[in-house]
């Protein structure tokens, strides 16, 4: 049975800091540790009030302090904002403190809008169009370094921390498939060239150092609760940053709407609902069910579950009740 793992943005609530949603983010890392999720991902973003993982290693590093087993890494680290050496130094150290438990996935995007990247001392197309060399380079410094070799990532060199390319187009999985690297599909928010990009990427694999076959995983917004409908109006919550993003309002994760449509208008929810396709929410049945048909439609490698709440002890409830369905699907796979 594939691996399920997490996806986390840390959420930062109406109402709440920046804090509370770090310190939300660890528990829900050591819950999904014992729950047996096989990685536990932080994403970087800046400019967004509503998301605190902006300094994703420093992240990575405080959640992988607070576990034991659980691989930590990023979903990912938006490469264009930083030079491969600094990142080769900061996943380096990671891998010296946490041997075999860093994952370092790389995205081509910003993460953030134009003015926010040049805030960043990056310019954002110049630097997206390096994204291949950026990621051989990378590469190079996390190989084990040459003689003579005149700059040297310390820590980094040596470590070969795996590294993963994410995207939700064609131009990464073409990218990942060259290079011989495992792919992630953003398709938890951007789904449409998923089957495509998937295909290309199976087809035109070539077998590298760290890969030897293609290994593809895909993004899930996973709400899971008691009830359907108390699982429905949780969801409620992403639907409604996903509108206010839209409107050019983003804020912090509002709490749960009864009706979503009282909200937004019939075309806002047309566009998120379209955005949100595969997304699993319900009761553990109707969950279950979901998972199995995208499971069955798409064939991935590993499912990598999202859920962005305005609640974090209904957000523990939904990921435990997925890992309870992770067991059930692996039971009936034997």
């Amino acid at each position: 049975m594939i691996p399920f793992s997490i996806l986390d943005l840390c959420p930062i609530a109406e109402g709440t800091t920046a804090a509370d949603a770090l310190h939300n983010s660890l528990d829900l890392a050591r819950q999904a540790e014992e729950w047996g999720y096989n990685r536990y991902w932080l994403a970087e973003h800046h400019n967004f009030p509503g998301i605190a993982s902006a300094a994703t290693s420093v992240v990575i590093g405080y959640v992988a302090g607070g576990t034991r087993t659980i691989r930590v890494g990023s979903g990912g680290v938006m490469l264009p904002n930083h030079s491969p050496l600094v990142i080769a130094e900061q996943f380096g150290t990671l891998a010296s403190l946490y041997p075999d438990r860093i994952d370092l996935g790389l995205g081509r995007a910003p993460g953030t809008d134009i003015a926010t990247a040049r805030a960043l001392r990056r310019d954002p197309v110049r630097s997206a169009d390096r994204f291949p060399e950026d990621v051989r380079e990378l590469q190079a410094y996390l190989e084990p370094a040459e003689k003579g070799q005149l700059i040297r990532a310390v820590p980094g060199e040596g470590t070969r921390v795996p590294i993963w390319l994410l995207g939700s187009s064609l131009f990464s999985a073409q990218l990942a498939a060259s290079l011989g690297l495992p792919f992630a599909f953003a398709s938890h928010f951007a789904p449409d060239a998923m089957i495509e990009a998937l295909e290309i990427y199976r087809t035109r694999f070539k077998p590298s150092r760290q890969l030897d076959h293609s290994y593809a995983m895909i993004g899930v917004n996973v709400f899971a609760a008691d009830t359907d409908e108390e699982a429905r109006k949780h969801f409620t919550s992403v639907q409604q940053s996903f509108i206010n993003l839209r409107r050019g309002r983003a804020g912090r994760v509002p709490p749960p709407v009864d009706d979503i449509e009282k909200y937004g208008s019939p075309m806002e929810i047309a566009q998120v609902n379209h955005a949100l396709a595969y997304s699993a929410v319900g009761s553990a049945e109707s969950v279950e069910c979901q998972l199995r048909a995208i499971i069955e439609e798409v064939q991935p490698d590993e499912l990598m579950t999202a859920g962005h709440f305005y609640d974090h002890t209904a957000r523990l409830r939904s990921f435990e009740i997925t890992a309870d369905i992770k067991q059930r699907l692996l039971a009936t796979a034997h």
